[in-house]
């Protein structure tokens, strides 16, 4: 991908991250596999912005024998964003995609294969004034296509 600046001046995401920044704690579902059951999870995470970054830092955990740190690091230009994620067990994935009114949709690209492939999505998305709602979708690979999600984290502001 080549950019070229032609002196456009994107307005800085402040208005949408700032509204992210603090603590959140909530519950979801998560499936460590797309064949696997799904586990009941409650997650708790810590979020920093500025006018164009966004850093996600948790942990979920359940009943059932799981723990997992769970971080994403964003930086916006306009209103695409580009970053990291840990979160899947497989290392380090990158994040690209845009934000689309109080979404910021994603395109994950995994360190090592999972469910089948490399590929997957996330959504955060902000919900009202004092929710956040964190999901990822990845391909069913008997099917081919992108309906299951993997997880599904519902968040509130503490």
């Amino acid at each position: 991908m080549v950019c070229v600046s032609l002196g456009i001046v994107h307005a800085d995401e402040s208005a949408f991250l700032q509204p992210l920044a603090g603590s959140w704690s909530g519950k979801g579902t998560v499936k460590v596999r797309i064949n696997a059951p799904t586990i009941n999870v409650t997650c708790s995470f810590r979020s920093n912005t500025t006018a164009s970054s966004l850093a996600l830092d948790g942990r979920c955990t359940s009943l059932v024998v799981f723990s997992r740190v769970i971080s994403a690091d964003l930086k916006a230009t306009g209103d695409s964003y580009t970053g990291s994620y840990v979160g899947a067990g497989t290392g380090t994935a990158r994040l690209g995609g845009k934000r689309e009114g109080d979404a910021i949709n994603l395109g994950i690209n995994w360190a090592r294969n999972v469910n089948g492939d490399r590929r997957a999505q996330m959504t955060i998305e902000k919900i009202g004034a004092s929710g956040m709602r964190l999901t990822t979708i990845d391909t069913d690979p008997t099917t081919g296509r992108s309906v299951v999600v993997t997880s599904r984290i519902d968040l509130r502001r503490n």
